[in-house]
């Protein structure tokens, strides 16, 4: 599978695969049309708190990367790191949208790396962790 980062302010194509939004806001100027999403994960987003901290401090780059993956460990954002490896799973290509405008250092170039592998996940939020969550679901819907 190969992931992609793009700013959603770019124009969508087919060669995007499935197109999920990462940013906890909606962008500015984008209608729903224009942005094609598959769809928005926008608990996967950093929390307001490290957002604008590091929106004052752009040259710890290292530093929001450490603190964002722990905050991938919370509830919300484990359930929404689980919907988008169920939606990165057996796809060709996934794009993350994100409205930055640093293309390099972003919380989508995070869930890049995570997706690739390059990053150990939160503790029970990898692949492995949405198959498990997956199955736990499927056991307690009723049956009809």
């Amino acid at each position: 599978m190969s992931v992609a980062v793009k700013r959603v302010y770019e124009k969508a194509t087919k060669a995007d695969g499935k197109r999920v939004l990462v940013d906890r806001l909606w962008p500015r100027g984008v209608s729903k049309r224009r942005a094609a999403l598959d769809a928005w994960l926008r608990d996967l987003a950093p929390s307001d708190a490290l957002r604008k901290w590091f929106h004052a401090s752009p040259g710890a780059w290292g530093v929001f990367r450490k603190k964002y993956l722990k905050e991938l460990g919370r509830p919300e954002a484990v359930e929404a790191l689980i919907e988008l490896y169920r939606l990165a799973h057996g796809r060709k290509k996934l794009t993350l949208l994100f409205a930055s405008r640093n293309a390099e250092r972003n919380n989508a170039v995070v869930l890049k790396d995570l997706l690739n592998g390059m990053r150990k996940p939160p503790t029970g939020t990898g692949p492995a962790g949405a198959r498990t969550a997956s199955a736990r679901q499927a056991k307690r819907m009723p049956r009809g």
